[in-house]
């Protein structure tokens, strides 16, 4: 069994304040130790599952984050940033069986986490077909395109519930809750342990049921913080302003969205 996992640290126990997440920052050691921990316990989960391959992808900021030596021998991890419009599931194809997710946080616009936001910072939210969008949501839906289930979410309350909403068959371990500009968090020894056996549990089950099925078109719209933003991703093929803050693209085509995000985001 072939698993994939991706890791983000704004959803991992403990994260509240934007210096905690930059590796330029003193305080950035102890929640590099928590993410790796929460990776690690994924990584045990499935193994003991009966993964035989797991491939991680750092997926925080500089990709630089994970501590290599603390990760199981059967991983490869997958470090920086290639290019490639996949990003945060780079390499992701149709001979895995499984995506985990770890880490991850709620959308833009959100209140559900004081680091809540979608691809960047410089974003007031994104919607596609109408949909609050989130980093979760767009993941789900590329693993989607080559037919990979997202088996398993951990991080905030609000990314969970949105997860489960999309398939109340993905498993999930919520870690943390959004108040304000606090978050309220359930103890880190208790995450990776919970994160460990859920992920067990879950790898154990019926795959097939986390399956998403994909939009037959995709109408985008990207809303920015500063208009200057906006005007200059507009002129991205396909794309043109529809508000002095927005602009929309349309594709039928799920990779011309990952595209689109790439360049823009």
């Amino acid at each position: 069994m072939k698993i994939y996992i991706s890791a983000d640290i704004e959803g991992v126990t403990g994260t509240t304040h934007w210096d905690e997440t930059d590796k330029k920052s003193p305080d950035f050691k102890e929640f590099q130790e928590q993410m790796t921990a929460e990776v690690v316990a994924a990584c045990e989960g499935a193994l003991r599952a009966g993964a035989t391959e797991i491939w991680v992808k750092d997926a925080h900021d500089t990709a630089r984050n994970i501590i290599a030596s603390r990760l199981p021998r059967e991983i490869r991890l997958v470090r920086g940033w290639s290019g490639h419009p996949f990003f945060m599931v780079q390499g992701l194809d149709e001979t895995f069986h499984a995506v985990l997710l770890i880490g991850y946080h709620s959308r833009a616009g959100s209140d559900a986490n004081p680091l809540a936001h979608t691809a960047s910072r410089s974003l007031a939210q994104v919607k596609i077909n109408d949909r609050y969008t989130s980093e979760f949501l767009l993941k789900a839906y590329t693993a989607a395109l080559v037919g990979v289930p997202v088996l398993f979410v951990s991080g905030d309350d609000g990314i969970c519930k949105e997860a489960e909403l999309l398939n109340p068959n993905i498993s999930t371990v919520a870690v943390k809750q959004g108040v304000g500009n606090s978050t309220v968090n359930i103890h880190p020894h208790l995450a990776v342990d919970t994160i460990k056996e859920r992920v067990h549990m879950a790898l154990e089950g019926d795959l097939s049921g986390c399956s998403i099925q994909m939009p037959e078109s995709f109408s985008v719209e990207i809303e920015y913080k500063d208009h200057a933003d906006a005007y200059r991703s507009a002129f991205f093929p396909g794309a043109g302003l529809k508000a002095p803050h927005t602009i929309q693209f349309e594709s039928e085509e799920y990779f011309e969205v990952m595209r689109l995000l790439l360049f823009v985001t």
